[in-house]
């Protein structure tokens, strides 16, 4: 399979696009504007659709669009946990529990290390998200745009809760899950033994 291209294409802009999104975002949220937040959350959805879409449909798959993509959606759901879980703001929506916010983030931050280490140690350099870490993600966007809705309709507290609580479960999970798979991995890639080893003598 042949390594994806180094090369700067529309998937890359819309990747950059979301990430622009992130201070509009975190502005609109702190000055109780929910709608203009949930507008950008709107424009971040559209942008990552068109993103996969236009990546696979016309073949512009890149080397740097497998880190800008996830890194976009990271920096927009982190960013928006981290300002819906602060006490005392004006958006007027359900407040995410702090402890929630912080499993979110302990989980990337997990990944982070985990795929750096895979890559320094056993030279892999593809690990690609599990079907439940998929689900986590979808759960985890779904959550924010609950809680925002929460700031124009009161009566989705209750449904906010639930999906809160189910992030923080499937947070949890696909976490616990990333390590078991980078284990395995690490188990068929070990690392090479330093120069002068016996065994790298022998």
């Amino acid at each position: 399979m042949p390594m994806p291209r180094m090369s700067f294409t529309i998937p890359n802009l819309l990747s950059l696009l979301r990430m622009a999104l992130v201070p509009p975002l975190i502005i609109t949220l702190i000055n109780g504007h929910v709608k203009r937040a949930l507008l950008v959350v709107l424009l971040a959805g559209i942008s990552d659709v068109l993103d996969g879409f236009i990546a696979r449909f016309w073949n512009q798959q890149s080397l740097l669009g497998t880190y800008l993509d996830p890194l976009a959606d990271k920096l927009l759901v982190t960013a928006a946990y981290i300002i819906l879980a602060l006490p005392g703001l004006r958006h007027g929506a359900f407040q995410i529990p702090s402890w929630v916010t912080v499993l979110v983030i302990a989980r990337d931050v997990l990944l982070v290390v985990v795929a750096l280490g895979l890559y320094l140690t056993a030279g892999v350099r593809s690990f690609p998200p599990s079907v439940l870490s998929k689900i986590t993600t979808v759960f985890q966007v779904a959550a924010v745009v609950i809680v925002l809705l929460t700031g124009i309709w009161p009566g989705l507290d209750t449904t906010a809760l639930v999906l809160v609580y189910a992030v923080a479960f499937l947070t949890l999970a696909s976490g616990l899950d990333y390590v078991w798979r980078a284990n395995r991995l690490f188990d068929r890639h070990p690392p090479a033994p330093p120069a002068g080893s016996p065994t790298a003598a022998a």
